[in-house]
């Protein structure tokens, strides 16, 4: 079964300053563990697709207009105090063992190497319906 892990932000919830402050050192020990998370899963035939994503300051969003022109509301959104800030599909036996991935992924270094704790939903990822429908 896939799940689809979503790393979310949480400006009301963070007892951490915003990565624009970190170190370069604090910077590349939470990438380096990124990518060791996603090596450890593409080893055990768990990892499907991971991404960082850009902050809200460089995100748009979209809707359908008058004849299905795109409507795109522009950043930066300074009143955004939460927002996605990377997601991981992942391919696993049980649903327990994505919420421990998840867990994992929670402790992902921040300033001074402690743990961010940041909270990781965790959606099944549906498959199609059957062809009858």
């Amino acid at each position: 079964m896939k799940y689809i892990l979503l790393m979310q932000f949480s400006a009301a919830n963070a007892d951490f300053p915003s990565i624009d402050t970190w170190t370069p050192e604090e910077i590349r020990a939470h990438i380096g563990f990124m990518r060791e998370v996603n090596a450890k899963l593409a080893a055990d035939g768990e990892f499907v697709q991971g991404e960082g994503l850009g902050g809200p300051q460089q995100a748009r969003i979209v809707r359908a207009g008058e004849n299905g022109a795109p409507v795109v509301t522009e950043g930066p959104f300074a009143e955004t105090k939460e927002f996605l800030a990377g997601w991981w599909i992942v391919d696993c036996e049980t649903p327990q063992r994505a919420v421990e991935i998840a867990a994992h992924i929670s402790t992902a270094p921040g300033p001074g190497g402690r743990p961010l704790n940041m909270p990781i939903e965790v959606h099944p990822v549906m498959s199609a319906p059957s062809q009858e429908l």
